[in-house]
């Protein structure tokens, strides 16, 4: 962790020698997810609602989901960009390296500039958690704290795929984005709007649905079942991270140098 951290302060730093530039980022990643929360907004403006949800209710998910996301996109952005790592024969440096290739490219790129997406998604909380007659009970409070964490662990799970992907193909490839930016917008609605299929790709094989949607039935009341294990859901992206990093750890294997 410590070397994680050291790569963290390392690209901080690189990231605000330009502060002028970084700033402006920063705020147009707060500004430009706005667009799509307005689309939300006025949805249940001109329509009403979806049934069985409030717009408060619904605000509450894609905060969630969107704050997951955006915390993936900074601090995993590494396998996100990892086939230039391919195509250049960087990867070759880090596997003479003695520590975890994992470690490594998490370090080897982040997006700081994310922070205002993180900050906008945190705004959609406030106003959903202010709208909402929820009692807080700490157990909600650690609910809401791993839909979170789950979120951005399957986020990274398929970041890390993706990547995998790159050692049989050198470039990256664009269908990974159907389940990050895709997966993103189907997950910030309520899950019970979609197609059963979709319901059940979405919880079963990607667990958006484990991680975002039922444990916030437990939040809202409206469980059927044992609310712990409502809760306990989010401990679901573990399972589907599990497979992603051996995929990983076959494709480190598989690999050849470039000789350069």
């Amino acid at each position: 962790m410590r070397l994680y951290f050291k790569y963290m302060t390392i690209l901080l730093k690189a990231q605000m020698q330009y502060r002028t530039s970084f700033l402006l980022l920063c705020a147009g990643q707060f500004f430009i997810p706005f667009a799509v929360f307005a689309g939300m907004y006025f949805l249940f403006e001109r329509f009403g609602g979806l049934p069985g949800w409030t717009f408060h209710e619904a605000a509450l998910l894609f905060g969630v989901v969107h704050m997951a996301f955006s915390v993936a996109e900074c601090f995993v952005r590494g396998f996100d960009a990892f086939s230039r790592l391919i195509v250049r024969g960087d990867f070759d440096r880090l596997l003479v390296r003695p520590r975890g290739t994992v470690v490594q490219v998490l370090g080897s790129n982040m997006e700081f500039t994310r922070f205002g997406r993180m900050l906008q998604s945190a705004v959609v909380l406030g106003i959903a958690v202010s709208g909402l007659p929820i009692q807080w009970t700490p157990a909600k409070i650690v609910t809401l704290l791993l839909m979170i964490c789950g979120g951005v662990i399957v986020f990274s799970g398929i970041y890390i795929l993706g990547a995998s992907f790159c050692f049989w193909t050198v470039q990256g490839l664009e269908v990974v984005n159907v389940f990050t930016d895709g997966g993103r917008e189907m997950a910030q609605y309520p899950l019970d709007i979609y197609a059963k299929w979709v319901t059940r790709f979405f919880t079963f094989i990607i667990p958006f649905g484990a991680v975002s949607y039922l444990p916030l039935l437990c939040i809202l009341d409206r469980t059927d079942g044992p609310d712990l294990l409502y809760m306990a859901m989010p401990l679901a992206s573990l399972l589907f991270l599990a497979p992603c990093l051996a995929v990983w750890r076959v494709g480190v294997r598989r690999y050849r140098s470039t000789g350069s």
